[in-house]
């Protein structure tokens, strides 16, 4: 048998364009990326840990690669959810209109996957997979009722793991990878700049700068005034994952994986574009630049100044045991069990580089679990025809839910199917439509009852459900 490093460059073109594409927007189930490979869709990744059906499996369990021969799989998945906000009760902030219900605020969004296996020796085997593991965008109209809660938030992630898989003999196998990973992340809301500028003038008048009969003048003349702010960050860290696969026989077969969590500190930069507040026609000349210094302090205060910023961050583990079992020569069944450790994030908590707080929410997410089951139907030696539902739980609550990620348990039904060109080629489509369960959101900027002033009441449900359509071009040497 030949070496695999002869083909090196077919990896590094897989790694290569697989990061190209990763740039690409995506939104999964909370912001995990359930969207590994275009085959296991049609399953709805129902045994994933244990079917090593393509070289998918270096990232669902890198044990599964003593199956397979020198492989490169690459998919596509398009991702469409639909979230819609239905207002019941929201309440305006300070001296603004109270908005409309944001418009669909679901997009369409790319997820890439790139995988590469080979032997190295008839027991030890090297893959490399690409892919993009988490992911967020939902992003409101201008006018939203929860536009100081937040209007885009867009999560990118890619993920390079190189791995190994060590055949112990025909029973067992283990398989471990190494995963770097990087984190994009843009969070933009909009700013009550009326609030702002009525708080300055009652301080100012507390102080004896402007007399007391202005504020009402000032606060009047703002009315309405929203400014904009924009959080960027980004940040690279480390993981590692696991796995084994043992045969029970020559049809059945189970797989166990745990992938780690991943430590991210952010840093990035807050940036607020503010508008200029006009000065009242009532207030005399002489005390106009008095006016304007409230202004001036609004914008350097540290609600509202531009600076540097960090968030740390610990994206969740997760662990699955999965079956897979060969019932005759026509069908398959396939199940899954997977916890993901989602309580890693207690809070969402932002902090300037001068250490203040610029935004703390309590996220408060739960350990979660999803449970698979799917099949596979060969109809003939071309063709296969697949079949999956999951039931998959979300790891937030009525009392957290933010409007940045209104999720909720949900339910997947798949369908796929695979076409054998020839004995190098095989070519997979697979379809999903997930319906969530209609989530409320009860939510202010922060958890104060006092901040409904400054930012209003958000209160209400949601309509949401996510369309995935995938293909997958899988080559075998």
């Amino acid at each position: 048998m030949n070496t695999p490093f002869r083909h090196s460059r077919i990896a590094i073109a897989v790694a290569g364009c697989a990061l190209a594409f990763a740039a690409g927007q995506a939104q999964g189930a909370a912001f995990a990326l359930a969207e590994t490979s275009g085959s296991g869709l049609g399953n709805a990744f129902a045994g994933g840990a244990a079917a090593a059906e393509d070289a998918s499996t270096v990232w669902a369990n890198p044990a599964g690669m003593v199956r397979l021969p020198m492989q490169v799989a690459a998919a596509l998945h398009i991702v469409t959810p639909s979230i819609k906000f239905n207002n019941d009760g929201s309440v305006p902030a300070l001296n603004q209109p109270l908005g409309d219900d944001g418009g669909d605020a679901g997009t369409h969004n790319y997820v890439p996957n790139m995988y590469f296996s080979t032997p190295i020796t008839k027991d030890l085997f090297f893959g490399l997979g690409v892919n993009a593991p988490f992911g967020l965008v939902t992003w409101y109209g201008s006018g939203f009722i929860g536009r100081y809660q937040g209007i885009k938030s867009d999560l990118k992630t890619v993920n390079v793991e190189p791995a190994l898989a060590w055949k112990i003999d025909d029973a067992w196998s283990v398989g471990f990878g190494i995963n770097w990973q990087r984190i994009e992340a843009t969070l933009t809301q909009s700013t009550n700049y009326s609030a702002a500028m009525a708080q300055g003038a009652q301080a100012a008048a507390a102080a004896g700068a402007i007399p007391a009969a202005l504020v009402p003048q000032i606060i009047g003349a703002t009315a309405g005034l929203d400014g904009s702010g924009k959080i960027d960050g980004e940040d690279s860290a480390w993981g590692w994952n696991i796995g084994v696969l043992w045969n029970l026989d020559a049809k059945q077969r189970i797989g166990a994986h745990y992938r780690s969590s991943i430590k991210y500190n952010v840093d990035g930069n807050v940036a607020f574009s503010n508008p200029i507040p006009p000065v009242p026609a009532s207030v005399p000349a002489a005390l106009a630049p008095a006016v304007a210094s409230i202004a001036n302090a609004v914008n350097a205060s540290s609600t509202l100044a531009n600076g540097g910023v960090t968030l740390d961050i610990e994206l969740p583990a997760s662990a699955n045991v999965s079956y897979f079992g060969a019932i005759n020569d026509k069908w398959d069944v396939m199940a899954d069990v997977k916890w993901t450790g989602w309580s890693s994030i207690p809070r969402f908590t932002v902090v300037r580089t001068n250490g203040t707080i610029l935004k703390d929410e309590e996220w408060n997410y739960d350990d979660s679990w999803r449970l698979s089951a799917g099949a596979n139907y060969r109809y003939s030696d071309q063709w296969m025809f697949r079949g999956g539902i999951a039931w998959d739980q979300t790891p937030t609550n009525d009392t957290h839910r933010s409007v940045r990620l209104p999720d909720s348990d949900r339910v997947w039904l798949s369908a796929g199917a695979q076409y054998k060109w020839d004995k190098n080629w095989k070519f997979d489509v697979g379809f999903t439509y997930i319906v969530a369960t209609s989530p409320s959101v009860l939510q202010y900027a922060d958890p104060t009852p006092a901040s409904i002033a400054q930012y209003g009441l958000v209160k209400g449900d949601y309509d949401c459900s996510v369309t995935i359509l995938s293909g997958q071009v899988t080559y075998s040497f």
